[in-house]
């Protein structure tokens, strides 16, 4: 059986609410070593953060990191995919909408992240990009 958005995502995203401020989001994203977290209201997605957009949407607007809320700069407009997904469907979703990495909901909850790295890790682990995203990070 073909591998599945599953078998190849990042477990356990790191989520965080709406009114979590920008600077905590930045503490979790060096912790753990990640370049993005999901913004959920409730216990619902509403959105996701990268590090670029706490960059271009909070840093050069000149905003208080400490006072700006996640939900103030989280892209709101999330394409997901499920965790049974086929990874070709994963991937053309992806590629048409020039997104890198993409939210795992089941129930309308997130349950994962799926990265371009992560596909390249699957598909051609001996490509420049699998290669990279199978290393350890250097931080």
């Amino acid at each position: 059986m073909p591998p599945t958005v599953r078998d190849v995502m990042t477990a356990d995203p790191v989520a965080l609410e709406a009114k979590t401020s920008v600077t905590e989001a930045a503490r979790k994203m060096k912790e753990r070593d990640i370049g993005d977290v999901i913004v959920l209201e409730g216990d619902r997605l509403c959105g996701v953060v990268t590090d670029r957009g706490i960059v271009v949407r909070a840093l050069a607007e000149e905003r208080d990191p400490g006072a700006t809320k996640l939900g103030d700069i989280c892209s709101r407009e999330v394409v997901t995919v499920a965790p049974s997904d086929d990874l070709t469907t994963a991937g053309d979703v992806m590629r048409q909408k020039a997104i890198r990495r993409v939210p795992v909901v089941e129930e309308g909850r997130p349950v994962g992240i799926l990265s371009m790295g992560d596909l390249a890790v699957e598909r051609d682990p001996n490509s420049a990009l699998g290669h990279v995203s199978a290393s350890s990070p250097n931080t």
